[in-house]
C-alpha cells in the first residue's frame, strides 16, 4: 500500500468517526482519517450524560480522543473536505476539495448532520448554549428555570413532556397557529404548559445567555433557556451521491451494525440516528469500526 490506499476511509473525524478509528487501529487496518474540522457543536460550552466525560467541553474531549487514536500506528489524519466520492466493484476513490485522492476497500461515513437555525436575530449566536436541543444532554443545567419549547405538534408534546420533569415554567412557543389534537390540548393544560402562537422576531441574549424573547407584536417575555426542535440536513452529500438509503426522517438507514444498503459504506453518528449524544455517536463509531474489521476478515480469512 502506498500513502493514498487504506483498507478504510472515515469521512469525519468528531467523536463518531474517532471512535470508530480508535476500533480499527487496535486491530492493525491502515485507515485515513479526512476532517474538515468544522463541528456541530462547535460553540457548545459543556457535553453531559456521557460517563466519565461529564461537564467537559465538545472540544476537550475530541482533542483527548484524537490524541489517543494517534497512538495506534495504523491510523493516519488528513485535514480536508471530502466533495467526492466513487465505488467500483472492489474500492472506493475518495477526492478532496484540494483534488486529491485517496482509496480504500471500505468506507465509513461519521459526517453528522446541519442544524437549520431560524434566521433571527440572535438565535445562531444562543444555539448550543441556552438554545438547546436536548433535555438529557442540556435540561439539567436548566432545571427550575421558566423555559420555552420553539415547537409545534407532536414534537412540541414530546420535548414538553420531558421538559416538565425538570421544570414547572414552561411554554410552548408554536411561530404560528397551533396544531394540537383535542387530546394533546387537555394533556397541556393538565400540566400548566402555556401556548403563545405568535411569531417571534428576536431572542435577547448575553454572550449565548437567554435573557428573553421579542415576539412580531413587540411583546417580549423573560426567559432562561429555550429549546429548539428545528429541521436539518446532511452535512455531506456523499451517502446521497453513493446510493445510501434514508429514513423519512432524513437520517441514513443502517441496519443494528451500522452498514447502509451499499456494501462496504458504513455509517455512524448524527447523520443516522434520533439519539444525538456524544455517547451515541462514540458507540454507533465504535460498531461501525468492528464491523468493518469482521467484513475484511471475512474477505480475506
Amino acid at each position: 500500500m502506498n500513502e493514498t490506499e487504506y483498507e478504510v476511509i472515515i469521512i469525519g473525524g468528531s467523536y463518531s468517526g474517532l471512535s470508530a478509528a480508535m476500533a480499527l487501529g487496535r486491530s492493525l487496518r491502515k485507515t485515513l482519517v479526512i476532517d474538515s474540522g468544522k463541528p456541530c457543536n462547535e460553540q457548545t460550552p459543556h457535553s453531559h450524560n456521557f460517563l466519565t466525560q461529564d461537564g467537559k467541553s465538545p472540544k476537550e474531549i475530541a482533542e483527548n480522543a484524537r490524541k489517543q487514536v494517534s497512538e495506534y500506528e495504523t491510523i493516519h489524519f488528513h485535514q480536508g473536505k471530502v466533495v467526492d466520492a466513487k465505488k467500483s466493484e472492489t474500492s472506493f476513490e475518495i477526492t478532496t476539495e484540494k483534488g486529491e485522492k485517496f482509496h480504500s476497500k471500505k468506507l465509513i461515513i461519521a459526517t453528522g448532520i446541519v442544524d437549520e437555525i431560524p434566521d433571527l436575530k440572535g438565535f445562531k449566536e444562543s444555539w448550543g448554549i441556552s438554545l438547546i436541543h436536548c433535555p438529557y444532554c442540556h435540561g439539567y443545567e436548566y432545571k427550575g428555570k421558566k423555559t420555552g419549547i420553539i415547537a409545534n405538534g407532536d414534537k412540541a408534546v414530546h420535548i414538553s413532556s420531558l421538559v416538565k420533569n425538570l421544570t414547572e415554567d414552561v411554554t410552548i412557543l408554536t411561530q404560528g397557529k397551533a396544531n394540537f389534537t383535542d387530546e394533546q390540548l387537555e394533556k397541556l393544560k393538565r400540566n400548566n404548559i402555556q401556548i403563545i402562537e405568535s411569531e417571534i422576531s428576536e431572542l435577547k441574549h448575553d454572550n449565548g445567555i437567554v435573557e428573553s424573547i421579542i415576539f412580531s407584536d413587540q411583546t417580549e417575555i423573560k426567559f432562561e433557556a429555550v429549546y429548539g426542535a428545528f429541521p436539518f440536513h446532511q452535512h455531506s452529500e456523499i451517502p446521497k451521491n453513493l446510493g445510501c438509503e434514508f429514513t423519512e426522517f432524513g437520517h441514513l438507514k443502517t441496519d443494528q451494525f451500522q452498514k447502509t444498503n451499499i456494501p462496504g459504506i458504513f455509517v455512524c453518528g448524527d447523520n443516522s440516528s434520533m439519539m444525538r449524544s456524544v455517547s451515541n455517536a462514540v458507540m454507533t463509531g465504535n460498531v461501525a469500526g468492528a464491523m468493518v474489521n469482521m467484513e475484511l476478515v471475512t474477505d480475506c480469512f
